[in-house]
């Protein structure tokens, strides 16, 4: 590497895609039955006994008895109160490897100990919060430009989500067309606009509950890593109204699950020049993490905006932003009262605080002081190649590929469909059709990561982990000896397909 960057080779995305739809075509393997009555038992039941507790008392005044997405687990959630470096503690005890990195803004590791140590000191002296400019705000801004140019002026908001939020308001008044494409597959957060074609490409309002339909029709999904459905979208668009905006995940789909070609981002940037639309890179993931210059700097693509997220506050609070060219972001956002030309109305109380601004700083100069970057793309390499040692060993059909300190193990193919197809009653047949498998593949992938964690092992839904430079070579080699554990239980077929 010794570029900065986390990322030692580019694979050739074809191949990997390939490996996965075959995948999805295999039955099911997954943790035996008796294994997994043991984990049940012996682990969750016996060893985890107050969160258990806890996450029932939760119940009742909770939804499901947790606040995030990523914190329900199967059989249930276990409750952590203890985080430093590569690991992970919960409330009976038990210490595990964390391959979660709190959904990935911890590069450095958790509870980083010269940023805390800042947070600390600010904390000290006006808290978290006034409401009013704090030099932290000029201080986050400035890093950010200094490291990527296409970023020459940026807004801080409280999260992913509320920053594309944004960057689609400021698209459409700037081109004055009303269109969005996305790339099937691809989550850019929660807004109405967003939530369409998720997870699975051709998808489209699957899981859109709550969503005027007329919200969503000005939301076009086309195929992944497909520049040609790309073009055709885009020309569709000319007959209503034009496209504002291009968004992408620039590693691909779902944080790179669904990897692109190299020059897939390069070819889109030609395609939203060719027909006058803004291009957007969702850096949330990939902000940092894959280098100080982001994906734009590896990919070498200047995007005309960019959101943010995760690292941006150093895995403290209120993590979100959107940066772009000074024209873009003078003439569409606004800053206090309306002056009397037209502006995107965004806000926040909470946006840009302090604590989150100093915090997001301190970790930027420590990743450049430290080359974290390339440090935990290291560890993600390392721990590819000896998860497929492992995969080769036992004779599993897995996937396991990487694009740095970004891990995708795929068990059971629950992440790797696709039923995106030109004609939009096609993508509904096809995903009707594999909707039960899908749900089996959901389970299998669930059971996974059950036994991952009773193994002492975080991930993100059994299918992804992200390395941070706290995972040393022997932090790698004792999650290995533990994945060998649950690999020798894996049987053919342990959930019955159709």
């Amino acid at each position: 590497m010794s570029n900065g960057y986390s990322i030692s080779k580019w694979d050739d995305a074809a191949s990997i895609n390939a490996e996965l739809a075959n995948l999805t075509s295999q039955p099911i393997w997954c943790v035996s039955d008796a294994a997994m009555t043991d984990v049940l038992e012996n682990y969750y039941g016996k060893k985890c006994v107050k969160s258990k507790a806890l996450y029932d008392e939760a119940k009742q005044y909770i939804p499901n008895g947790v606040q995030h997405n990523l914190a329900f687990n199967y059989p249930f959630p276990l409750c952590f109160d203890r985080a430093e470096g590569a690991y992970l503690y919960d409330v009976d005890g038990n210490k595990y490897v964390d391959f979660l990195q709190a959904g990935g803004p911890t590069i450095l590791g958790s509870n980083y100990p010269a940023v805390r140590k800042e947070v600390e000191k600010l904390l000290g002296s006006c808290g978290p919060v006034t409401g009013l400019f704090h030099e932290g705000e000029l201080l986050l801004a400035r890093e950010i430009s200094r490291h990527m140019p296409a970023v020459e002026m940026f807004r801080m908001l409280g999260s992913g989500t509320e920053a594309v939020m944004a960057a689609v308001r400021a698209s459409r008044l700037y081109t004055k067309k009303k269109n969005i494409v996305k790339v099937g597959g691809s989550y850019h957060g929660w807004s109405d606009h967003m939530v369409y074609g998720q997870k699975v490409p051709g998808s489209g309002r699957l899981e859109s509950h709550g969503i005027p339909a007329r919200t969503t029709s000005l939301t076009r999904e086309v195929r992944p890593n497909d520049l040609k459905a790309l073009e055709r979208a885009l020309i569709l668009n000319l007959a209503r109204g034009g496209t504002a905006c291009v968004i992408l995940e620039p590693v691909g789909p779902e944080s790179g699950t669904r990897p692109v070609d190299f020059d897939y981002n390069k070819g889109v940037r030609e395609l939203c020049d060719k027909y006058k639309t803004l291009l957007i890179f969702d850096e949330v993931v990939t902000g940092f993490r894959l280098g100080l210059g982001g994906a734009q700097g590896y990919f070498g693509v200047r995007p005309d905006l960019t959101i943010f997220g995760k690292v941006i506050a150093g895995g403290y609070p209120a993590a979100g932003g959107i940066g772009g060219s000074r024209e873009i972001i003078t003439k569409t956002l606004a800053a206090g009262l309306q002056s009397g030309s037209k502006k995107a109305y965004i806000g926040g109380t909470l946006a840009a605080n302090p604590l989150s601004s100093i915090a997001g700083y301190y970790t930027i100069k420590e990743i450049e002081k430290t080359n974290a970057c390339e440090k935990a793309g290291l560890a993600g390499d390392k721990l590819t190649a000896g998860l497929n040692n492992l995969i080769k060993k036992y004779g599993l059909p897995f996937v396991c590929f990487n694009q740095g300190s970004i891990v995708h193990l795929e068990c059971s193919g629950a992440m790797a469909f696709d039923v995106s197809a030109p004609i939009k009653i096609i993508s509904l047949l096809k995903l009707l059709k594999s909707k039960g498998n899908v749900m089996k593949r959901k389970t299998a992938m669930e059971r996974m990561g059950a036994a991952y964690m009773a193994n002492g092992i975080v991930t993100l839904a059994g299918s992804r982990l992200y390395t941070s430079m706290a995972d040393t070579d022997d932090v790698i080699n004792e999650a290995l000896e533990k994945f060998d554990n649950v690999f020798q239980t894996v049987e053919k077929g342990v959930i019955v397909e159709e």
